[in-house]
């Protein structure tokens, strides 16, 4: 936790940062998404925060924060805990500005990031393995900051790191030649939403911000209903660049000062416009990278409106892809699994295949659970289907079957033996 916000920060915080960073942080472009323009009648550009050399925003606000520790601070050294992007950014913003740090990584962090953050920082960073989670990670990044005096840099709590995250809000109105209508960016701790409220507040009061948070760790929406940042008891981390389980102090401070319309996407909603950005666009995105634009569909974008979306970060990982595709086709009504008990008799399975699935239907998974006794054999069986309004004619064919068929709904328990 940080220390209570006292004078949050202004716009002029915002330009001076963007004069801080500069030559340190790319100023990154604008791309025109011909797909989600054609859907939402507007125009719509991608902020392409995903072509950093850290492949996210995250270098803005630490390089902000760092450029500005003194002589006895910079001797001391940073020291910060992340599960990847920040860690990248920190390590990136250290390399460049020649300041020694300790990162600690929980050890769940997938290799490809370790690598990542230890190649970015060179001599000038440690990459330290601290816990099982990234808590435990942030537990011994502050223990280290007590015993060795070092700075600990916040990944989003703290008014310089604001500052440095609201420059895009700067770039985008001065590459668009004027303030968009909208802004939408994704939301983890809350610093990017701060920094550009900040922002757009003072300078161009009448663009529309939305801040966009997994539905699985919506920590910035509880904090606006329970009037100050809390601890969520439980978050789904699959989106891990946005997976926080409580908002920042000094975040959730510019959030309240300025009210910005807020939205929770379901996981899978966020799977389904990351292969669209990919198959389309031709953009990599990591899950919190598609983030902000998987929220374009729900939240009444009007025809002919300058729309920004902000695509933040790219650090994926291939081997994720298989799991991506599934989340998609469950949120979208295609892919769907049952518990059958089929009766020990011969054919039964070339029955189920005759009787009960569609034309267009394809068994995607098949496999024996266990044999209860010698008459039944229950098994798992995911269908894949042609059309999700194929859905109602299976469940119908199977309630005339002689099986026994359970559905088992997303929100089973069993899920987890299957994601």
């Amino acid at each position: 936790m940080s220390e209570a916000p006292r004078q949050l920060p202004t716009a002029a915080d915002v330009d001076a940062a963007a004069g801080r960073i500069a030559g340190r942080v790319a100023r990154t472009g604008l791309t025109l998404s011909a797909r989600l323009s054609e859907a939402t009648g507007a125009t719509v550009w991608l902020k392409r925060e995903d072509q950093q050399q850290v492949r996210s925003y995250k270098g803005r606000g630490a390089a902000n924060l760092i450029a500005q520790l003194d002589s006895e601070q910079i001797w001391a050294g940073v020291v910060c805990a992340s599960a990847g992007n920040h860690a990248q950014g920190v390590a990136y913003a250290c390399s460049t500005l020649g300041v020694n740090a300790r990162i600690y990584l929980p050890a769940n962090t997938p290799r490809q990031k370790r690598e990542r953050v230890a190649e970015l920082g060179g001599d000038w960073v440690e990459v330290v393995v601290g816990g099982q989670t990234y808590d435990e990670a942030a537990a011994a990044s502050r223990e280290d900051a007590e015993r060795t005096g070092a700075t600990l840099i916040p990944a989003f709590d703290h008014p310089h790191t604001i500052a440095g995250q609201g420059t895009i809000a700067r770039e985008i109105t001065e590459d668009l030649g004027a303030a968009p209508d909208v802004l939408v960016v994704p939301v983890g701790g809350g610093g990017l939403l701060a920094g550009c409220l900040t922002w757009m507040a003072e300078r161009h009061p009448h663009t529309r911000v939305v801040g966009v948070e997994p539905a699985g760790a919506a920590c910035m929406i509880a904090a606006t209903w329970e009037g100050g940042p809390t601890t969520l008891p439980e978050i789904d981390r699959f989106i891990d660049g946005a997976a926080v389980q409580r908002a920042g102090d000094w975040t959730y401070a510019v959030v309240a000062a300025h009210a910005p319309e807020l939205v929770a996407v379901p996981e899978g909603r966020v799977c389904t416009e990351m292969i669209a950005l990919y198959q389309t666009e031709g953009i990599i995105a990591e899950p919190a990278g598609a983030l902000a634009a998987s929220a374009l569909d729900s939240i009444g974008i009007e025809p002919g409106q300058t729309v920004v979306v902000v695509v933040s970060g790219g650090n994926n990982d291939l081997l994720r892809y298989a799991e991506v595709m599934e989340r998609s086709l469950i949120h979208e009504g295609l892919k769907h699994y049952f518990l059958v008990d089929f009766p020990q008799e011969p054919g039964m399975l070339r029955q189920f295949l005759d009787e009960v699935l569609g034309p267009d239907d394809d068994i995607a998974l098949f496999e024996y659970v266990k044999r209860n006794n010698r008459d039944t054999g229950p098994a798992l069986v995911g269908i894949e289907l042609g059309s999700r309004d194929d859905l109602e004619p299976l469940l119908a064919r199977m309630e005339e079957s002689s099986m026994e068929v359970e559905p088992i709904p997303p929100d089973s328990p069993l899920f987890r033996f299957i994601l």
